[in-house]
């Protein structure tokens, strides 16, 4: 285990129960052999290990203990090089073992145990581990129907994915089926998109048919976006359904068809679902049959959604779904991010019916819900018309919010009213 010591005074968010160290905190970090890592140059440890790649690979994703500068014990933490140094995984002097692993993925799974998410009829798929929001910074798992699909996103949660199944395998029991490693991590080990584990029951069509609120969906986990489908706009999709009587709905950057889906079981008179990707128009043609609607009577249009917007007769729909892929993922990006949710939503508000509804959303985690309304606010200006806001959304209690960890709240909506 590596030892971390921070500069002077720099362990007060560690107190507060932020879970990261940045690396400008962090004075120095010593190995097991007593050894001092040379942090700061890209030839880490260069006269003991061959390439900076190796060395990477030697200490990314190592535990490590968090000490202040005067020697207090902070906390536990996977370490990494970059910005964010390590991850904290836990604030207490332990040790990290199968046991410490089935216990904090108990913990999740209790909790989705209160919102009302396990062994629910209407509902078999959900997130049950949530990165920072469930005190496991860097991992993701989402459930489809009794198959566990991983996301690491450090170093440290790529080394425990053994560890991270048999948490699973012990909580789950026989309902688990299968385990699918889809990290975005692996690469930098020049790993691969795996199974880590099968049951007896699993085969290539189990558990890719999900139900979420009654409606039913074709999950693709191997080759779709994320793990396979947007979770996080579950309620925001249920909330639809009250807006969709009779009306023609857009559905803007639609992947698979969430929105879409929901809106026709809310009574929507027709559904226009518009995406560049082939794959997720294919998708939306598949959950439709799934569900008893026709593409022949909804159209799925494989085009540029602003392309597609800016085409639109005016007064066409009544209501318009604005959901697109994150603008800005860094910071250096985010006025690029801003002015293009300004121009998306002008469209938006301009096209659609008057008295209708835009459902806009912004999944940009380093957007503020105050940028990103002063964002919408600018744009209704620029088209003139009376806007009003009906409903401010966020993500479902399964993607919780660590309150020492307010960055984690990363998804915004605003349902508006136009006149």
């Amino acid at each position: 285990m590596l030892k971390t010591i921070l500069k002077k005074g720099k362990e007060q968010s560690i107190k507060r129960f932020h879970p990261w160290v940045f690396s400008g905190a962090v004075d120095k970090v010593i190995t097991e052999s007593g050894e001092q890592l040379k942090l700061y140059d890209s030839k880490v440890l260069k006269d003991k290990i061959a390439s900076e790649k190796q060395a990477r690979e030697c200490f990314n994703g190592e535990l490590t203990k968090i000490y202040s500068s005067q020697g207090e014990f902070l906390a536990i933490g996977h370490f990494s090089f970059g910005s964010i140094m390590v991850r904290i995984i836990s604030f207490k002097e332990e040790v990290i073992n199968r046991n410490f692993w089935i216990e904090k993925i108990k913990e999740a799974y209790c909790a989705r145990i209160a919102i009302g998410l396990i062994n629910n009829s209407d509902t078999n798929c959900y997130r049950l581990v949530h990165g920072e929001g469930d005190k496991l910074p860097g991992l993701i798992i989402d459930i489809y129907n009794g198959v566990a699909v991983i996301q690491t996103h450090s170093a440290g949660m790529f080394k425990s994915q053994e560890m991270i199944v048999e948490g699973l395998k012990e909580i789950y029991k026989e309902s688990l089926v299968a385990v699918y490693h889809k990290s975005t991590y692996s690469a930098q080990f020049e790993g691969e998109d795996i199974y880590l584990y099968k049951s007896q029951m699993f085969t290539n069509l189990e558990g890719k048919i999900v139900v979420e609120n009654g409606s039913k969906f074709n999950i693709d986990w191997e080759k779709g976006q994320k793990t396979g489908f947007f979770l996080d706009q579950r309620d925001n999709r249920e909330l639809l359904k009250r807006y969709s009587v009779g009306k023609n709905i857009l559905n803007l950057f639609c992947y698979t068809g969430g929105f879409s889906i929901y809106a026709l079981k809310g009574g929507a008179n027709r559904v226009d679902s518009v995406d560049s990707s082939s794959f997720a128009i294919d998708s939306v043609v598949k959950n439709l049959e799934l569900n008893s609607y026709s593409s022949n009577d909804n159209g799925c249009y494989c085009q540029d959604a602003i392309d597609y917007l800016k085409d639109t007769p005016k007064g066409k729909y009544d209501l318009i779904i604005v959901d697109p892929p994150a603008f800005a993922k860094h910071l250096s990006s985010k006025d690029n991010a801003l002015r293009a949710y300004k121009k998306l939503n002008a469209l938006a508000i301009d096209k659609v019916a008057r008295g209708g509804i835009v459902f806009t959303f912004s999944c940009s985690q380093v957007v503020s819900k105050i940028d990103f309304a002063l964002a919408v606010f600018s744009a209704a200006s620029s088209t003139g018309r009376n806007v009003k806001i009906l409903h401010r959304l966020s993500q479902p209690p399964d993607h919780p919010v660590n309150i020492y960890h307010p960055e984690g709240e990363y998804l915004k909506g605003l349902v508006l009213y136009v006149d």
